[in-house]
Parts: C-alpha cells; structure tokens; sequence
C-alpha cells in the first residue's frame, strides 16, 4: 500500500445483522437452509464492489477486507465482566448463516478478517491507521457510532444503506463533539447495548456541554467540584470510576496483531466462476445472472460448489457465546439475577439439536401456539423520550408491528389520531414470544360523549405532539433495516404517506394469511390465526386497551 491508495473495511459482523432483519425469512428451496442474511449480505457486497464510484464516496478502492467479530469475547471482558452480559443469543435461523457469510466473502475474492479476543471494531481501527499513516485513504463501511472516534481528514465512514458518507462534520453535526472526544463522550452516556456502564444520569447532550467547558474527560473529573448543578456534581463524582472503566471499554484498539498485512488487502479481479459456484450453492437465481454477465461466464457450465453448514458448537460469531438468559446493567445494579432464557433454547429443545430447519420452524410455531397475550404488558407513550426509547429498541430488535389509530376507514381522509408499536422484548431475537406493547396517542380530543373519536373543542392532555412524534416515526418507517409488519398494510401505507412518510420493508399479516390459507372466506384481522394466540378475532386482542382508552377519555389515563 502506498499513499492515494484507498482501503475500503466493511464491517461484516454489521453488514450481517442489517441484512437478516431487512430481508424476510427466505430459505434455500433444496432442503429448507435459511438463507436471507446471506442473500442480503451477498447483494450489499456486490452492490458496492460494482457502483463504489457511484456512491457518496465516489471513488473505486484499490484495497478492500471485510471484518467479522469472531465471538462476544474479548479482553474487554477480563477489564468488565459484564461487557455484553445483558445479549442473548442470535435467532436460531441467523446461526448457519455466520459461517455461509464468510463462505461468500471468500467468493467474493475479498480478504475474510477476523481475529479471536478481538471485536471487529478493534481490527478495523488498527487497519485504518496503519493505512493513514502510510499516506492512504480510509473508508469505513458502517455507520456505527463506536466507530466514528476513527474519523479524521484521511478517515471517513460511509452509510451504505443512506448512501451518506460520514465525515468530522458530521459527527460535529450529530453529537456535538469532533471524533478525537468521541470516547469521553462514549464513556460519560455509557451504551445499554453493550452494558457499558457510564456516568447516570448524563445524556448525549450533557456529556457534549461539559466536554465543551472542561475539555476531556479527566479534566472534567479532576474538577468536578466546580460542578454548579448539585446533583449532577455528585452524581460525576460518585461515579468517576465508572466513567474511566467506561472509557477502558469504548476505546478501541489499534494493536491489534494482523495475520494479513495492508498488501494482503489488494482489491483482486471477481472470478466469476468461484462466485457463481457458490451463488448456484445458495440457489441464489437472480445475483447469478448478474454475475454471470458482469463476468462473462457461462453459469450453467459451473456446478454449485460444496459449502459447508455450521450448526451448534461448530459455529462461532457475534453473540453465539452469549449466555441462554442475560441481566440488564439496571438489574444487576439491583441484584436480579436473570430467569427467562432466551426463546431460541426452547425452540432448539423441543426441534431437538441439529434438526432441520423445518422442525424448528414447528417448534417455534409450538412455542407461539403456547404462549398467552399479556394485556399488563401494553403501555401508553406521553412523552419524546419514551417514544425514542421504543424507537431505539424496534431499531434493536429490527421487526416493529405497527397500527394506526384513525378517524376514518378511507385511508385518503382520515386524520391520524394515534399509534401502536410492538416489539419482541427478546434482545436481537425478534422470534421470542416475550411481546409488549405501546400505544401513542396525537389527536385525541376533549368531549362530552368520552369517545376514542370524540369531536372536541380541544386537544386531550398527556399526549406526545404530533409534529415530533411524526417525524421520530418517519425516520423509523422508512428504515429499511427494520421489517415493519401490520394488518391491511395498504392502509396505513397511504396514510402515512399522505404525511410524508415513505414505509420501506414491510410485511402484510393479510396477505400471509392469503398464501398460507388461500381457501378462506376472508382474510381479515378478525379470522386470522394468530401465531400466539391460536384462532383469535382482532376485537378480542384489542378490546381491552380500547376499553382503557375510551373509559379515560377525554385525558387518557395512564394503562
């Protein structure tokens, strides 16, 4: 490598998680191997290796890597142990797909990186300034803020699915801080994801005005006493360890000892019959035709190669060492010890180890058949905050069920009144049967009838405003790395475009009732089968928080 070259570093273990929760479930038609995330990962791939001087970016790499965390376990571990004690394992489905991604990476001709004890994020830090002190230009192909305390002039990130590329303005723009104050800031907010502990109490903001009056961290701490906020002055100081734990914890590394050197990383020529062998493996019909021809192979000369599948303990990636159950950073503090396991061991319990993908598939339909709806679980959302917190938890989990609340039947003039999210409250396992539930009320109005719909003179107090409320939820529905599933789509679609919001990868429960049982009479809420709750009727799922909510009309009581 040498100066003007430009290294591109994907962040697979990234790019595999976007991929599974954007595209629905799609398994290969031979023996039922699901195989979405390895689709999603293979088109992304492509994508980029063909139009990279098309995008933001603008320009064609001439070194390219793509890096995977091996496991969940790494020093940080020895420095913490609970870093990431609050993950569960991946789905069950996602598992077999770790092994066959980096199969494809390999097919792509690209360098496959992944180092044990190591995150991703780690290697990928280490690259990047290896590259930049050579004269060499970097992009990062991800958008993870962990990541952006690497941005400088020479080292940028890149939003493959906003086609944004990410600069120090950027991160200026978004956290009010540049890229060299990224980790203080990391280690004052903490990160719930990966139970990084943190100062409470101080939010993003927060952590930006006083890194912005006091400079760094250890400035800060060392003056804490000049704090003029009582409670924000002892909370810092009772917390200072943490903080500096915490900073241990989000620093990444840039020693990491490489097994393939920057020269290694050359960016090679596709060779089209390698590739299309393994594509023709996954039944992948489309991409192999785009490769085919982008190649100028002859496809139905190639045999589908011989991939092999990693089930169990022979595969390994991120969170595959997560313990069945895990305990939240706010319930150790407490004392809690975890005691509902993950969903995929049940499933894998009752399928039974190494069974096919059919047979888990029928246990998790058990599963679900099984499980009761808990009403206690649904709640009301009045403020932002909260709102931002179920957003960032649909983010999480990457599948959000969404309703609306309207006035009309006729999707061109009703008025949104309100709406409903439900998530899996399972970690990264959006097939858990743990469910909750919230509903977001915008326009309810006052009235002396007490109807949900009532036509007041006034707005209802204890709701969320319209206007902020609409745009958090714009910017979630048009999302395409989280699967959005609702009942009659059709309608909420209009709707919510007539607001100037675009929904992007979604799934209809109407018409997945129309293509498993075709021959009904009808396909609506009231018929379908729901899968964890056997035949039930939209009315009796919903009946008891619309009896809530029109029985606290006109304020809306808390459920």
């Amino acid at each position: 490598m040498k100066k003007g070259d430009h290294l591109f570093l994907v962040d697979g273990s990234g790019f595999i998680f976007r991929a599974f929760h954007a595209i629905p479930p799609l398994n290969r038609k031979s023996d039922g191997l699901p195989v979405n995330a390895v689709s999603g990962f293979c088109n992304m791939l492509w994508k980029l290796l063909k139009d990279a001087r098309n995008t933001d970016v603008g320009v064609t790499p001439t070194h390219f890597a793509v890096i995977f965390d091996y496991s969940s376990k790494t020093f940080r571990n020895e420095l913490y142990d609970l870093y990431k004690a609050n993950r569960t394992a991946p789905p069950e489905d996602l598992v077999p797909q770790f092994g066959l991604i980096r199969e494809a990476t390999r097919a792509f001709n690209l360098p496959c990186i992944e180092t044990e004890g190591f995150e991703a994020d780690d290697i990928i830090a280490t690259y990047a300034r290896q590259a930049e002190a050579i004269g060499a230009d970097v992009t990062i192909i991800s958008s993870d803020k962990d990541l952006m305390q690497l941005v400088t002039a020479n080292v940028h990130m890149y939003d493959a699915m906003k086609d944004k590329q990410i600069g120090v303005p950027d991160v200026i723009e978004k956290w009010g801080v540049g890229p060299e104050k990224m980790i203080d800031l990391q280690a004052m907010t903490g990160d719930s994801t990966d139970n990084v502990p943190g100062i409470p109490g101080i939010g993003p903001k927060t952590a930006a005005q006083l890194l912005e009056e006091y400079g760094d961290l250890d400035t800060l701490l060392a003056r804490a006493g000049e704090i003029k906020q009582q409670k924000r002055r002892e909370n810092i100081i009772a917390n200072a360890d943490l903080a500096r734990l915490s900073r241990q914890l989000v620093a990444l590394r840039t020693d990491v000892p490489l097994e393939q050197s920057l020269e290694a990383l050359v960016l090679e020529p596709q060779n089209g019959p390698k590739l299309i062998a393994f594509l023709k493996a996954m039944e992948f019909t489309t991409l192999t035709r785009r490769v085919a021809e982008a190649t100028d192979s002859d496809a139905s000369a190639i045999d589908p190669a011989n991939v092999p599948v990693q089930w169990g303990a022979d595969a390994h990636g991120p969170d595959l060492d997560a313990p069945a159950s895990a305990v939240a950073l706010g319930d150790v503090a407490a004392g809690a010890t975890a005691t509902s396991a993950s969903p995929s061991a049940p499933a894998r319990k009752l399928a039974g180890e190494g069974s096919a993908p059919a047979d888990l598939a029928a246990a998790r339909q058990a599963l679900f058949s099984a499980a009761k709806i808990d009403t206690t679980a649904y709640t009301t959302i009045r403020d932002l905050a909260e709102l931002d917190r179920w957003i960032a938890a649909a983010r999480e989990t990457g599948v959000v069920a969404f309703d609306t609340e309207t006035t009309s039947l006729d999707p061109m003039q009703a008025e949104l009144v309100g709406f409903s999210l439900a998530i899996a409250d399972n970690g990264k396992d959006a097939s858990g049967t743990d469910i909750r539930a919230a509903y977001v009320p915008l326009t309810h109005k006052t009235g002396s009838g007490g109807d949900l719909f009532s036509d007041g003179i006034k707005l209802a107090e204890g709701q969320v405003p319209f206007a902020e409320a609409l745009a958090r939820l714009k910017n979630l529905l048009e999302d395409p790395a989280v699967l959005k599933v609702a009942q009659n789509l059709k309608y909420d679609y209009l709707l919510m475009k007539r607001h100037g919001v675009v929904m992007q990868s979604f799934d209809d429960t109407m018409l997945i009732s129309y293509v498993l049982e075709a021959g009904k009479a009808t396909q609506r809420m009231a018929w379908i089968r729901c899968p964890n709750a056997g035949w039930a009727t939209r009315r009796s799922l919903t009946r008891t928080w619309r009896d809530r909510v029109s029985r606290a009309s006109p304020s809306i009581s808390s459920t």
